[in-house]
């Protein structure tokens, strides 16, 4: 794993609408356009700096073209919204490995099990059962895995994943239709297995897999998602082009 701090800057941004501000910009762009301090609580260039880099490493850094025609074609049409800031927590899922640890170690286990929140302290025990293979978490004191357990339960807040402030809670999000087949085009995007029941991403459907396998075979999806099932196989392979998907999605 590459292990960085971001987890704790993204869940120091103060408004995720931050995300269209950088979209593409340089930060003379930024200055030329008033900042982004104008319509946010952030007063310095240095933490615009912080905020910018911390967002084009996890949250607009794609995989392939795929990926950022899905993601583009998806901010320019709704901006920042619930359905869009799950695709954005897919997104920096993938990019940032501490995050999709956490998520896969912490998160889904607690979502999978129906439990309704996540403690603090189970995310720094698990940040600390890296110590031994991650040197950048050995380094780490125990004020710093505090904090970093505190941000990365405020950004999952922050995406709509979980609620409240001392004591934050679970929410479980349904993938409506038009979700469901842009998790499915992400997920045929940043897989390499062909077999996609052995995708450690499959968490991500926020459906168990044998919900996954069910909904997935149903007719209503076939025109938009080619399906090969054999009972422990399962390959899929999109049918319409990641630059039309979206708006067929919306229109259908």
């Amino acid at each position: 794993m590459k292990i960085n701090s971001d987890v704790n800057i993204l869940g120091s941004i103060p408004d995720m609408n931050i995300v269209m501000s950088v979209i593409g910009k340089s930060m003379a762009d930024l200055r030329k356009d008033g900042g982004i301090q104008t319509f946010t609580s952030i007063k310095t260039d240095k933490s615009v700096v912080g905020f910018r880099k911390a967002l084009n490493r996890n949250i607009l850094r794609y995989k392939n073209p795929e990926i950022e025609t899905l993601i583009s074609s998806m901010l320019q049409a709704e901006s920042i919204s619930p359905d869009s800031l799950l695709m954005l927590f897919w997104n920096a899922s993938y990019n940032n490995d501490l995050l999709d640890y956490l998520n896969r170690m912490v998160f889904f286990p607690a979502l999978y099990s129906g439990r309704i929140s996540v403690r603090q302290d189970e995310v720094i025990a698990c940040m600390k059962d890296l110590k031994p293979s991650e040197t950048v978490i050995q380094n780490w004191s125990e004020s710093t895995l505090r904090i970093t357990s505190s941000k990365y339960l405020t950004f999952l807040k922050k995406l709509n994943l979980m609620e409240g402030s001392q004591n934050k809670t679970i929410l479980h999000p349904y993938l409506d239709d038009k979700m469901w087949i842009l998790f499915l085009y992400w997920l045929s995007a940043v897989e390499n297995k062909v077999n996609v029941l052995e995708s450690k991403w499959l968490q991500y459907s926020f459906n168990e897999r044998q919900i996954f396998i069910e909904r997935i075979l149903q007719k209503k999806y076939l025109k938009f998602i080619h399906i090969s099932f054999s009972g422990d196989s399962l390959k899929i392979e999109p049918i319409m082009s990641y630059k039309k998907i979206y708006h067929a999605l919306i229109q259908s």
